[in-house]
């Protein structure tokens, strides 16, 4: 049994099949070629972009010289009615300076300090899903998305889901997420600073709300900063931390930016990979007994603890071969700014290098099993091998998720608090159908069943 992929598109199609296939689903518009393929080159009437495959280009772009393949804004420009200057789309000096700032909120010893808030969220996501868990279908996405937010609340701003500035927060995303706003004219045609990027209204609608609200909460945290009466918590943490080279710190405007990328990238990518997580166990019930009877073993019968976390080692895997099936970020885009040779091919300065988690994780040439699951295979040598050089969920290099970490620790930790209380059964006449907008969900969802355990 297979999990589910998404159906290549042929191999040559005209550039307006192309667009439309690319609006319905990022996946399913490229062809099967990629997931064999070291390197491919696509050509449209105004630019080139060379999709890598190749290990060595990877590392290069990503590791070696990522200064010279900054972030391209094609991708960017749908977003910015919603992130404006966030880490998620600058570069440069600009970028720099926001990672030296943010960076300290998630090193090791806080992750620990916001363990007890991740745990709370688990606690709140098992007690909702009680009086829904009697073997009767439902969309699980929507209960992880719920979760996934509830931990973004209270790690950074200590309130829970139910407070109703979070609870507007959380519904305003799911109406922004809806709008499709990477779906914009800029993505495909090269425009000039000053032309209208024609974002949807609703899109414009949905960004303005959410960045009021977030506003608001930051305005309000400032003040309890100054009164001496803030939590400890990342908020507070992001705000009060001083760039060590220019003596800066974030104002209200630009902190509202960094917040809707946490929301955007923490939120959705971790809803994402828990609902995939949930479906696969669903599907393969041996391992998710494994892992209800690791969370036994390791949690007991009390609320789970940091050190619990080193003892998770078949959820990890189950998790870490979740994020290599479904990538929550299937594509990233960079951009050459200079003269360079791709395995003997020129690339001209301003062509668009794009790194696919989602095809270099099933690469045939690279992964046994490429389409399989099989958590049991980082504990083999291809297994360990790829894992170096070719799993990159979270990016690579000096631009790797800030939150990478704050994720490996969430998503096994809600995985197993969840299987540990119930069983999840597939719904047989509702498989899931992966697409990609943000991030890779279910086309109509990822349905399953729960009962007690």
């Amino acid at each position: 049994m297979i999990p589910p992929k998404p159906p290549a598109r042929p191999n040559r199609v005209t550039l307006w099949r192309y667009l439309r296939l690319f609006r319905a689903d990022i996946l399913s518009a490229q062809p099967a070629r990629l997931y064999r393929a070291w390197m491919a080159e696509f050509r449209t009437p105004f630019f080139r972009s060379y999709l890598c495959n190749d290990t060595a280009l990877v590392d290069l772009v990503l590791k070696q010289r990522p200064d010279d393949f900054p972030k391209s804004t094609r991708v960017s420009e749908g977003l910015r009615p919603l992130l404006g200057q966030s880490v998620f789309v600058t570069n440069g000096e600009t970028w720099k300076r926001q990672r030296r700032i943010i960076d300290p909120a998630f090193e090791g010893g806080r992750l620990r300090d916001t363990f007890a808030a991740m745990v709370t969220a688990g606690q709140g996501a098992v007690t909702r899903l009680a009086p829904l868990a009697d073997g009767t279908p439902l969309e699980i996405e929507f209960h992880t998305s719920h979760a996934a937010a509830d931990v973004i609340f209270r790690t950074l701003f200590s309130i829970p889901i139910e407070n109703t500035t979070a609870a507007e927060v959380f519904e305003q995303f799911k109406a922004h997420q809806r709008t499709q706003p990477v779906l914009n004219l800029a993505a495909f045609i090269p425009l000039p600073q000053w032309f209208p990027r024609f974002h949807r209204r609703q899109t414009r609608a949905t960004a303005r709300s959410i960045r009021a609200l977030i506003t608001g909460l930051t305005t309000k945290r400032r003040a309890e900063i100054e009164a001496g009466t803030a939590p400890d918590d990342l908020a507070t943490k992001i705000m009060t931390t001083v760039d060590p080279v220019t003596g800066d710190r974030f104002e209200t405007e630009e902190m509202v930016d960094q917040v809707a990328i946490f929301f955007l990238a923490g939120h959705e990518t971790s809803a994402s990979a828990l609902a995939w997580a949930l479906y696969l166990l669903a599907l393969y019930p041996e391992w998710q007994e494994r892992v209800a009877a690791e969370a036994d073993a390791v949690f007991g019968a009390g609320p789970p603890e940091f050190s619990d976390m080193s003892g998770l080692r078949i959820t990890r895997d189950v998790f870490r071969e979740t994020l290599r099936l479904y990538p929550p970020v299937p594509m990233m885009v960079r951009e050459t700014t200079c003269p360079e040779r791709f395995r003997d091919r020129d690339i001209a300065p301003g062509a668009q290098v794009v790194i696919s988690p989602w095809h270099l994780h099933r690469h045939e040439r690279l992964w046994d099993n490429p389409d399989g699951f099989d958590p049991a295979r980082y504990s083999t040598e291809n297994g360990k091998t790829c894992l170096r050089e070719a799993f990159i969920p979270f990016s690579a290099g000096q631009r790797v998720c800030t939150g990478a970490g704050f994720a490996m620790i969430e998503g096994p930790l809600l995985l197993a608090m969840l299987v540990q209380a119930y069983r999840f059964d597939v719904v047989a006449e509702r498989p899931p159908v992966p697409v990609a907008h943000l991030t890779v969900r279910g086309r109509d969802g990822i349905w399953l069943k729960l009962l007690p355990r």
